[in-house]
């Protein structure tokens, strides 16, 4: 029998040939230790070209494809390609891994640069969006990432010289990116009229602002900032593709094959043509010729080192730079598939599609000949003799060259298909080649290569072949996988086997025959093998494969399947593999890698000595790996370990999928949803005692804690068991099954891990049994091993995901710093190094890892076992390399480091939990034995066998069996402690007595249990074969037990309590005797399980028994006989009770059907519902009828209600389920979707709740988690305020407290995200910029007699000289974001300045000087604003915006954290809050900022705000949440409100915990929309409701309400820090007593009320602030107000328009102010300089237009509902109005002479009035023919025309007043205009841009001086272009600050001012003019 084990020799690898220069760049460099780092294939390269020696990183598992030096340069990081690529950080001295980059990119890693203090590396994916990630890679944590472009980007680097800044270019662009917070945010190169655009290729960053960047066309881009300032043209002759900076200046490589170096002012210095050398590769082969094209270089000193296209690497010294030096050779792009070897030489040949074929020296590792052929070369083989090489070729022909100096000797094309093999005879005569035509032709040597054969029984492509010793036969293999042998050198086949018995063959490399059948997998036909060669002397082989495989095998290796040792290193394919002549080597060849690898053999002798020297370290695995398959020489598994591995812990339903399928259920019981619901039960249960603990598959979940209590686990609680109380508390916040446990080193904490799909982990504290951490989002499925770190801040856990997932945490913080795949086979254990947290250890099925960090990965390598064992247990020793683990044989392994030392036999059977002391070991068995040992396992000092004999009389129960199976040990208190299989806790006392402190039943699912009639006793039966009694009083123990043949469902105790019956699962049942479990009858009548058995009431004369085969028999008790059957149901039976007069049944069965029967005959009955309710039962534990139909949860698809029992009062019925909750409902429980308490303690299904006789207990088992839980009932009004367990019912009430517009508009809004608005006018037709123009008459003939053309437009009022303006600066804002956001107006500087935010502008005011400075680096409207009250961050803003997907580009929504003072922003939180962000707040220390989104799960968010961090990140509630505010004393607990919704959550590590707002306290309380929230002293929170009201909660519980605080709406509250009083603010009409503002003590009792002297009829306030002596307002109506607390008065700080948009806007002709008239019925003035309102005139109607006349004594504004009015400006008298339109008048305009009146509507008409006839208004004509409704009207300067535009994109021009239109063009342009504000014209052509196919240019205004036109847009955007702007697309600056839809704009008189009007934001900027200079 040939060994099955991995044979003991092995590879090194040695030399690569090569270096990859196709498809990279910048990928090579000189390190510290002047060696050159690059990299080929998967491999990372160190050369030392003075030793001429290299060395190794192999942490990749594919194709390294980018590479970055450190800048110390030591450390370099490589990226590579792959589904789940990562990078690693080395180390270029020792080539081990420093750090692991995982987990962000896909496809593969393109590019990576080093910032310059080498701390933040930046790496660019290749997937679809070229994300750009940037790490602190030490700890290996994502700093910032953001989509890089659509397009491939070639290069990225960090400015050297600025912070926080970067560049990165390729196709057609290059873009600056700045780095703050969590957010990237580019900016785009503009190329302007310098350059053109097109695709950059490299760059390098140099001072002030200055990048230059290498083109595609060879011309260098140099940048100043974001603009191209020059180019330096023709630096290369084409693309350049590489730069490099150092000291002395910059070196760039092009395309043309040159190098060139620049000084630091990018003046050249020299050339260095590498075309001109001697060496190297050149390539003329005609139509493919494209020379030397340099892909790196690197400059260092006097030393360039350039690599290429063509795999090779020069280095050039500068002051003899003609003579570069040829460092590196390698094949160049094309497959590499032709090796040979040389018989008597150390030499190796190789041939590739590049057409060269070389000779490489495996001494000298160097090429030493080459030679180009004329066609792509495919095999190749050297004669016996090694004088000749042939080479066959992809053309079908083959070639002989003579080895000495490589000329032809013959060339020979037969075939038309590729040459893929040939060999030569051993006896060197012939030469048999292999084609891809099926056949193999024998040529003869001698004979000149005549073909003197040819074999053609294949009828696929010939791959392999293979000669016999004695030159007479030759095997062959093709591509459909057959074997065939033919005779030579006729080549007739071989058909009879027998004669090829004794054929002996002179080399091996077929891929077939029995031989090798071992290379192939076990169950797998996959022909992925490319090539073997076999080792006959060493009994080896080697095979290539297409995974980038090197695998050593035995030879022959007869069984499928065999063990190997495995090495990576090329990537892709690899084409074939060779034994050197001597078989000292391995030459391997990969296929798209094209390099060469060179491996030294290494046979077992060697080996034994190479064992102290560390293996070579790799992250995939690939040193020497064993294989995967199993060996056969693995003992049997263990019984209990095989179950183990078997258990899957997956669940049909996890909890956390409840609420989306609650969500989905809502939907279709909407209706039903809105009747009136059963309310919850009054009195409630608490858990009080548990039996049960987890060990049929746990280890090592048993520890004292530092108190001496005992902390284990079972079902979904950790338990805290006191053992001299004999008394249990609970740690409830798991929902499923814990696996696994482990205990801080101060045994204060404990860490438990749970079954779930996206499963946690809690760290949570004994004593107060409160989480202090969750950690989530890693591991799914469930958690099966913990493990915690000697200092105890660091935690390992195991995940039940099919690679094991392993993560180490820092807990308190809740980080994840690595993660790494662990293993296939499930792991058992996880220890952390108690001298080394970085080292860690994992032992389970099959294997024992050792692992270390690396930042955000691990590296793990096998122990070195001879047979891999299975691992069930492990502990560190007294050193940091010792290791001590317990086998499933029962061996105790002892490790150094990773080799295993020796081994002990400690048990007989698996050991299963061994635990460290000070001096020695304890270990404990399936033996059931606990053995003490001495330090180092020589010798066993004790042993304590697990006996009944030894059970003190102090045990709470009994031992079922002599030496039970341990699980888990664990020492103090001067015991020991054990845990067993069966479910028993057991104290050992060190002199030997056992006392057994809990146990519960042991695996097998619990169903049976019945209460006593009438004393606290309960009996459970279970399918573990047993019948237990358990005493529910205090002393909680097992009295008694009883084994069965078979195991049971279900038990009852008779009336009198003297019998008790047992169904079986085999059809029998039993009743016995209930004191002494002693068999009274048994009876076996039928053949399925008994599912329910009861007495009757009364004396219990019968006995009725149901069946799983539908029938349920009654018995009677005293004759012993069957006395009727109840037939009739179609289903298994699932429950049974009596009547209480023992004459009627009733049944349910598993078909959800109910059937009544009489007794004793068992007559069925049909009873209709409402008589079943007033027959009187003698007990309910049914789940069906009306009486109950409210326990079926809205989601019962998923899961059913398996038992329910109603109280022997008759008031509470408790139901259980399959997902494990335990619930309480009020009887009857009438109606659908009943309310209820519910409580999780069970992991999976509930299956049997029973009361106990007098009420007192509720008793509960589990299926699933073999518990017996006992609680305790707690009747109505006993109740103090303790945490209450159980959460309100499913759906929330419909009724929420009323409905308020303001609220509902605020829900209901949907923000627009400027970048993607649409046209606010309905306009219909072409766009300008896409009409075509007519050919105008300007083109005349040129008479010199023809007037000069008239000016455009009239300047009268500017003086002499004309300046052009040159920029716009944002001097005002008028406006207040109030009507749809709230509590955003603050003081600052103790009340000197207020701060508050409209449309993208957040606006500091200074209360004395009214001057107001801006924060505009928002790109989209701000919804929120707050302010750290934290003394360390004075001043510190934080501000929310609008924003579109959460994708983390420029248009996802931020947070902006800024300096008010300032205006410097802090940093950028990107976030995935799609929507936008509608409310943040800072924590009590200032370090964290809350933040809530608006997408649809309205997710919350924490974030370390100074590091751009996410701390934690939890969907928020199903419907909108409106407000989140931490408590101002804390940095964990916070409080969100919204509709129907309070929450009170807490920050654990990095989780956030919420529970609802419990209302149950107080009478009739239901819940309302919440809308704001206030703080007091005690854990009081105040929340403002629609109705009014304010709620008072204490913790999470409602205990007070205040009714009535507003007669409206609360909206806001504000929490004053110094004295606690608070303010409210609401919406209510002002009176006597009350108003919309209020001030309070800290209880909310007492109030004083302020009035708000605005006028309004309903006051709606929406923020407040409160200040020294002042509170500050913001109302729904745009007003900001301050209110003294002393004196009420109010004073107004800022106004504006309450609703918008804003149509019309005015600018006085003379003065600096001007009008706006608004949707919202007010016309306003504003003054400029006084920078307030003057005044406001209400309309009564919106309006939509406003114009002042010429002189600017009246003023003509259109309303919405057709009529215009014409006001004094003096009285604001008015003078006429009129109304002869009924819709709304769009534009108005007074004539230059004042004489008309022309009034433009959306009925497509202007009308003229004649002013001089008087105010009554007569109108005189009209325009007809207009296509659309009018825009903008414009008068000429002699007022004889009128210029419109309209809605279909067309400009007309008209007479006054006659109202005829002009249409001749010359004529058009000859006209003077008095004003110019339309969007139409040839004039304006240039002011549409390209992007506006959805959105438009809403308004213009040229300026007074008529050379610039100021433009606003659909995109809110201010445009500033010189006038006229014919050209299409005309360059302009923009300025950014409104929301979308801007609706006018207009210059002030002498163009001062520029004022636009914002749509959506309801509000006016004023822009101060900066003119040129003259």
């Amino acid at each position: 029998m040939a060994d099955r084990t991995a044979p003991n020799c092995h590879l090194r690898l040695e030399w690569v040939y090569g270096y990859r220069g196709h498809q990279c760049r910048n990928n090579l460099y000189y390190t510290a230790a002047k060696e050159i780092v690059y990299f080929v294939a998967g491999v990372g390269v160190v050369y030392n070209t003075r030793e001429h020696k290299q060395k190794f990183y192999l942490g990749h598992n594919d194709d390294i494809i980018s590479l970055a030096l450190h800048p110390e340069r030591v450390l370099v990081a490589t990226g590579q390609v792959g589904k789940e690529p990562y990078i690693c950080v080395w180390d270029s001295y020792t080539v081990q891994t420093v750090s692991i980059l995982k987990d962000v990119h896909t496809h593969g890693v393109a590019c990576l640069a080093f910032d310059l203090e080498g701390q933040c590396l930046v790496s660019v994916g290749l997937d679809s969006k070229n994300t750009i990630c940037v790490w602190d890679w030490r700890r290996g944590k994502v700093l910032a990432a953001a989509p890089g472009h659509t397009d491939r980007i070639f290069d990225i680097s960090w400015d050297l010289y600025q912070p926080s800044k970067l560049v990165s270019c390729g196709v057609k662009h290059i873009k600056f990116w700045s780095l703050c917070g969590n957010a990237l945010t580019p900016k785009r190169g503009v190329f302007g009229k310098t350059g053109d655009l097109q695709t950059i290729l490299c760059l390098a960053c140099a001072k002030d602002e200055v990048t230059y960047s290498g083109a595609l066309n060879g011309d260098i881009y140099v940048w100043k900032g974001i603009n191209l300032m020059r180019t330096v043209q023709g630096a290369h002759g084409s693309g350049i593709f590489s730069m490099n900076v150092c000291e002395e200046g910059f070196a760039t490589g092009g395309r043309d094959g040159c190098v060139r170096l620049w000084d630091l002012n990018f003046k050249p210095i020299t050339v260095i043509d590498l075309r001109e050398t001697d060496q190297g590769y050149k390539v003329a082969r005609g139509e493919n010729s494209r020379g030397l094209s340099v892909r790196s270089v690197c400059w260092r000193g006097d030393h360039i080192l350039v690599g290429t296209q063509d795999s090779e690497i020069f280095e050039v010294v500068v002051h003899d730079r003609n003579k570069p030096f040829l460092i590196m050779q390698g094949h160049c792009e094309g497959e590499l598939w032709a090796l040979a070897v040389h018989p008597t030489k150390p030499l190796a040949m190789t041939g590739s599609d590049d057409r060269s074929v070389r000779i490489w020296s495996l001494i000298d590792h160097a090429l030493i000949a080459r030679c180009n052929m004329e066609e792509p070369i495919r095999c190749a083989a050297v004669s016996t003799d090694g004088i000749h090489l042939a080479l066959g070729m992809k053309d079908g022909s083959f070639t002989v060259l003579r080895v000495r100096d490589m000329t032809e000797v013959v060339h020979i094309k037969d075939r038309k298909e590729a040459i893929h093999e040939l060999k030569y005879s051993p006896d060197g005569a012939h030469l048999a080649v292999g084609s891809n035509d099926n056949s193999v032709d024998i040529y003869g040597v001698v004979q000149r290569y005549k073909k003197v054969g040819e074999c053609i029984g294949s009828n696929s492509f010939i791959t392999h072949m293979d000669w016999s010793t004695d030159s007479k036969y030759l095997q062959t293999n093709d591509g459909s996988g057959r074997r065939l042998f033919y005779r030579m050198p006729s080549g007739k086949e071989v058909t009879n086997r027998e004669e090829l018995k004794l054929v002996q063959w002179a080399s091996w490399t077929c891929v077939l025959g029995p031989e090798v059948n071992g290379i192939w997998p076990k169950y797998s036909d996959i022909n992925d093998i490319n090539s073997v060669d076999a080792n006959f002397n060493n009994q080896v082989l080697v095979t290539a494969d297409d995974y980038g495989l090197v695998k050593l095998l035995r030879y022959p290796c007869i069984k499928k399947g065999a063990k190997f040792k495995k090495y990576l290193g090329h990537s892709a394919h690899i084409t074939n593999a060779r034994w050197s002549h001597d078989y000292q080597w391995v030459i391997t060849i990969g296929g798209a890698d094209h390099s060469v690898f060179q491996w030294k053999f290494v046979p077992e002798r060697k080996s034994k000595e190479a064992l102290h020297i560390a293996p070579q370290e790799t992250l995939a695995d690939s040193n020497s790996e064993e294989s995967d398959s199993d060996q056969s020489d693995v003992p049997e598994m263990d019984s209990e370990i095989e179950q183990e591995t078997q258990l899957t812990y997956r669940r049909q339903v996890y909890k956390e999928d409840l609420p989306q399928l609650k969500e989905q259920c809502k939907e279709k019981h909407r209706a039903t949803a809105m009747k009136k619901r059963e309310r919850a039960p009054g009195s409630g249960v608490k858990l009080h005692f548990i039996h049960g603990y987890r060990g049929y598959d746990c280890r090592s979940n048993l520890f004292y804690t530092q108190t001496g209590e005992i902390v284990y686990h079972v079902a979904a609680i950790g338990v805290v068991y006191n053992r001299q109380q004999n008394t249990q508390r609970f740690y409830m916040g798991h929902d499923d099954d814990i696996l696994c446990l482990a205990i801080h080193p101060l045994k204060d904490f404990v860490a438990t891990g749970q079954v779930g799909r996206d499963s946690s982990i809690h760290i949570w504290d004994t004593e107060m049994l409160k989480p202090m951490s969750v950690l989530k989002g890693f591991h799914q499925l469930g958690v099966c091993a913990l493990d915690f770190s000697a200092d105890g801040k660091r935690l390992a856990s195991v995940g039940l995901d099919d690679n094991h997932t392993v993560v180490l945490w820092d807990w308190r913080k809740g980080e994840k710093l690595s993660a790494m795949r662990g293993s296939k086979d499930k792991i058992f254990v996880v220890k952390i190094n108690p001298y080394l947290p970085d080292k860690l250890i994992t032992a389970g099925v099959k294997h024992m890892k050792f692992w270390h960090k690396a930042g955000g990965g691990l590296i793990g390598r096998k122990g070195n076992m001879g047979k891999t064992e299975t691992m069930m247990c492990a502990v560190y020793g007294w050193s940091e390399e010792m290791v001590f683990s317990g086998t499933c044989t029962g061996d105790i392994c002892i490790w150094r480091d990773m080799f295993l030392m020796k081994t002990v036999k400690a048990h007989d059977g698996p050991v299963f939990s061994v635990h460290a002391l000070e001096k020695g070991f304890v270990t404990g068995g399936k033996d059931g034995i606990v053995a003490l040992w001495d330090d180092t396992f020589e010798r066993c000092l004790k042993t304590y066998a697990i006996k009944r004999a030894v059970l003190a009389p102090g045990s709470k129960g009994l031992l079922l069996e002599d030496n039970p199976s341990i699980r888990a040990i664990s020492l103090g208190h001067g015991h020991i402690l054990v845990g067993t299989k069966n479910g028993e806790i057991l104290e050992v006392d060190k002199s030997g007595p056992i006392t057994l402190l809990v146990q519960g039943h042991m695996e097998g699912e619990v169903w049976g249990l019945a209460t006593h009639p009438h004393l606290p006793l309960c009996a459970t039966v279970s399918d573990d074969k047993t019948l237990r009694i358990w005493d529910l009083s205090p002393s909680h123990c097992m009295l008694a037990v009883r084994k069965l043949r078979k195991g049971g469902r279900c038990c009852c105790f008779s009336p009198d309590g003297k019998a008790l019956a047992v169904g079986l699962n085999d059809g029998s049942f039993l009743i016995v005797n209930a004191d002494t479990l002693e068999d009274l009858v048994s009876f076996h009548h039928r053949k399925d399980i008994i599912s329910d058995i009861r007495f009757s009431p009364g004396a219990g004369k019968y006995l009725a028994v149901a069946s799983g085969d539908t029938f349920v028999d009654i018995y009677n008790v005293m004759s012993s006989k069957r006395v009727g059957v109840c037939k009739g149901c179609l289903n298994y039976i699932t429950h049974l009770d009596w009547d209480k007069r023992g004459k009627l049944l009733q049944v349910n069965t598993g078909a959800k059907e109910q059937f009544f029967f009489e007794a004793p005959r068992g007559k069925r009955q049909t009873i209709p519902a409402t008589e079943v309710e007033k027959i009187d039962w003698s007990t309910w534990t049914c789940v069906l009828g009306t009486s109950v139909e409210g326990v079926w949860p809205l989601i019962s698809e998923v899961t059913e209600v398996t038992a329910a029992c109603l109280s022997n009062d008759r008031k509470v019925l408790a139901t259980g389920d399959d997902l494990g909750y335990v619930k309480l409902f009020r009887y009857p429980v009438k109606g659908k979707y009943a309310k209820f308490k519910r409580y999780v303690a069970h992991s999976t299904h509930v299956t049997n709740v029973r009361w106990t006789h007098d009420d007192s207990l509720l008793v509960t088992v589990g299926g699933g988690d073999t518990c017996l839980m006992i609680w305790a009932h707690e009747p109505e009004g006993h109740r103090e305020f303790k945490q209450c367990d159980s959460e309100e019912s499913d759906i929330e009430s419909e009724d929420d407290g009323g409905y308020d517009s303001d609220v509902t508009r605020e829900n209901e809004i949907n923000y627009t995200i400027k970048a993607l608005s649409t046209n606010m006018r309905p306009m219909t037709g072409v766009k300008p910029h896409l009409q075509l123009k007519e050919p105008s008459v300007d083109e005349r003939p040129p008479v010199s007699r023809a007037l000069p053309q008239p000016e455009k437009l009239q300047t009268n009022n500017v003086g002499k000289k004309k300046r052009p303006i040159e920029d716009l600066v944002l001097e005002l804002v008028f406006g207040y974001r109030g009507n749809d956001c709230r509590n955003n107006v603050h003081y600052l500087n103790e009340g000197a300045d207020i701060i508050y935010h409209t449309a993208s502008v957040g606006i500091v005011l200074n209360l004395t000087t009214s001057c107001q400075s801006f924060y505009v680096e928002h790109s989209d409207d701000i919804l929120c604003l707050t302010i750290n009250q934290h003394p360390k961050f004075p001043n510190v803003v934080a501000t929310g915006q609008v924003g579109d997907t959460g994708d983390m580009s420029a248009t996802s929504p931020s947070i902006h954290v800024w300096d008010a003072m300032t205006k410097q922003t802090l940093s950028v939180l990107r976030c995935f809050h799609s929507g936008g962000v509608c409310s943040v707040s800072f924590s009590a220390t200032g370090k964290l900022l809350l933040s809530v989104g608006l997408d649809p799960e309205h997710t919350i968010t924490i974030w370390k705000w100074q590091e751009g961090a996410k701390v934690a990140s939890r969907i928020g509630h199903t419907q909108r949440i409106f407000v989140a505010e931490f408590r101002p004393d804390s940095d964990t607990h916070f409080v969100s409100v919204g509709i129907k919704h309070v929450r009170f959550w807490t920050l654990a590590g990095r989780a956030l915990l919420s529970k609802k707002g419990v209302l149950s306290s107080i009478e009739d309380a239901r819940m309302q929309t919440m809308l704001s929230v206030a703080f007091g002293a005690n854990n009081l929170t105040f929340t403002g409701t629609i109705s009014g009201d304010v709620c008072v909660w204490k913790e999470h519980i409602l205990v007070r309400i205040v009714a009535k605080a507003h007669t409206g709406p609360v909206f806001t509250m504000y929490t004053t820090l110094r004295d606690g009083l608070i303010v409210t603010g609401g919406k209510e009409r002002p009176s006597k007593e009350g108003g919309a503002l209020k001030l309070w003590d800290q209880e909310l009792k007492r109030c004083r009320a302020f009035r708000l002297e605005t006028g309004q009829i309903i006051d709606c306030v929406r923020s407040v602030c409160r200040g020294k002596g002042k509170i500050l307002v913001g109302t729904r109506n745009a007003e900001i107000i301050e209110v003294g607390e002393k004196n009420a008065a109010c004073n107004i700080l800022v106004n504006g328009h309450m609703d918008g948009p804003i149509w019309g806007l005015g600018t006085h002709p003379s003065r600096d102010v001007f009008l706006s008239a608004a949707e919202d019925g007010t016309v306003r003035l504003w003054d400029i300089p006084e920078k307030k309102m003057l005044n406001k005139v209400n309309l009564g109607h919106p309006a939509r237009t406003i114009s002042y006349s010429p002189e600017g004594d009246m003023v003509a504004i259109g309303m919405k509902n057709g009529e215009f009015i014409i006001l004094l400006v003096a009285s604001l008298k008015i003078w006429g109005k009129k109304r002869d339109r009924r819709s709304p008048i769009q534009d108005i305009r007074f004539s230059p002479n004042s004489r008309y009146l022309a009034v433009g509507s959306t009925e497509s008409a202007v009308d003229f009035y004649d002013l001089t006839l008087g105010p009554q208004l007569n109108r005189i004509n009209c325009c007809r023919d207009i296509p659309s409704f009018v825009m903008q009207m414009d008068f000429s300067a002699d007022s004889t025309y009128v210029q419109i535009s309209t809605g279909a994109y067309k400009r007309l021009v008209y007479e006054v007043p006659s109202g005829k239109q002009v249409t001749e063009q010359t004529h058009v342009d000859r006209i003077t205009w008095a004003t110019w504000t339309s969007v139409l014209g040839d004039e304006v052509v240039g002011i549409w841009s390209r992007n506006t196919d959805k959105a438009d240019v809403t308004c213009a205004c040229v300026s007074h001086s008529g050379l610039n036109i100021v433009t606003g847009d659909d995109f809110g955007m201010v445009k500033l272009f010189d006038f006229p702007c014919p050209e299409k697309f005309a360059k302009h600056k923009r300025f950014l600050g409104h929301s979308a839809h801007l609706t006018n704009v207009r210059f002030t008189n002498g163009d001062r001012f520029v004022v636009s009007a914002g749509g959506d934001d309801r509000s006016l900027f004023v822009w101060r003019c900066v003119h040129a200079p003259h």
